[in-house]
């Protein structure tokens, strides 16, 4: 049986949520533990709380995969007379790892807002409030026509996704020519004869932050010993990702009827909703968490309603200003459906790389530390 590393877990959460799409205060990543370690049971969890990692302890897990970051700033100190030097100390004590996936996992394509997106009934989404798009780059690479199928296979995973198509690349006929000198190990022809070959130039674009796996996967699934490419820089703008998101709902909504929808989907003990209860609601933007910053964002998207958590009693007045409805659904309610969605996910990618010999938890003593 094969048995991941944290450094294969962290490769597998980089694609899930690249750490690079992270906000710049933000602190997601290995917090606590060794890469070179083996991992045999990991538990997912919304907070790196003293509860959590009682719980990763008691039931032999070696790596703790949170949301909120353990550590969000430089420290000057880990001493055992804090809480937070404590937690620290029992986790390392313990054998537990942590790894925490935050705003980068907010902001990814499939990520938790467009889990909350999809459970509160939006479609047609796209992000509130764009942080980051995409470098393009186009790969071009020569293969003989027989090894042609190998070698795109090997780089669908790095193409980019255009639109709702994914699996994107072109292919068109032509020969190669080429002369193999002394120490040359061809794929055809022979030394010193100068050779010509059926050959297909394909292509396809790949996120610039791919550009190197994929070459790395191309020179792996290639037949010859110097394969020729190309890596092209492009003007093209990729994927748009950010903050948030906007979308539709099916069809127009009462406020007060659709705050009753938020309440059961998140199974939030309660919410506060600002607004006229009669008002329809069409067009909803949402920020998991703690999101009024984006009021203005969701205003000037032409947003009925926000729903997010945190919301303070002067933002609640701006969103009045603003005439933009808003729904303060809870810190916890609105991120704790990444537990599962974060369980499953790595399962499956564990699975599909082999991982045979370690096992996904959801945490189950997790509660709202807010009692109603």
């Amino acid at each position: 049986m094969k048995t991941p590393k944290i450094s294969d877990i962290l490769g597998i959460i980089n694609k899930i949520a690249p750490i690079a799409l992270a906000e710049t205060w933000d602190n997601p990543g290995l917090q606590v533990g060794d890469p070179s370690a083996e991992v045999h049971r990991v538990m997912v969890a919304l907070d790196p709380t003293a509860a959590a990692v009682d719980s990763a302890i008691a039931t032999s897990c070696q790596l703790l995969v949170t949301h909120h970051p353990l550590i969000f700033k430089p420290l000057k100190s880990i001493s055992a007379a804090t809480p937070h030097g404590a937690l620290i100390q029992k986790a390392i004590k313990g054998g537990v790892s942590i790894i925490s996936l935050h705003t980068n996992y907010d902001i990814a394509s499939g990520g938790l807002n467009d889990l909350l997106a999809d459970k509160i009934g939006l479609s047609a989404t796209v992000p509130l409030k764009v942080t980051t798009v995409c470098e393009l780059v186009k790969l071009v690479v020569f293969v003989p026509v027989e090894c042609l199928e190998q070698v795109r296979v090997a780089l669908f995973p790095f193409a980019a996704q255009q639109g709702n198509y994914r699996d994107c690349s072109f292919a068109a006929g032509g020969v190669g020519t080429f002369t193999p000198l002394e120490g040359a190990s061809p794929y055809t022809g022979s030394v010193g004869v100068p050779s010509q070959t059926p050959e297909e130039r394909l292509e396809m674009l790949v996120p610039r932050a791919e550009a190197a796996r994929a070459v790395k996967a191309l020179l792996g699934a290639h037949p010859y010993e110097e394969p020729a490419f190309d890596i092209i820089p492009l003007l093209n703008e990729g994927e748009k990702l950010g903050i948030g998101r906007i979308g539709r709902l099916a069809e127009p909504v009462p406020l007060a009827e659709y705050a009753g929808r938020l309440r059961k989907v998140l199974s939030a003990p309660m919410l506060r909703y600002v607004g006229d209860p009669e008002a329809k609601i069409s067009k909803v933007a949402l920020c998991s968490g703690s999101g009024a910053s984006l009021l203005r964002e969701a205003a000037r998207s032409g947003a009925d309603l926000l729903v997010t958590g945190d919301v303070k009693y002067h933002e609640a007045r701006d969103a009045e200003d603003l005439g933009l409805a808003l729904i303060d659904a809870g810190h916890f309610p609105t991120e704790i459906i990444m537990v599962q969605n974060i369980t499953e996910r790595l399962g499956l990618a564990l699975e599909k790389a082999g991982y045979t010999d370690c096992q996904i938890t959801a945490c189950q003593t997790e509660k709202d530390p807010f009692r109603i």
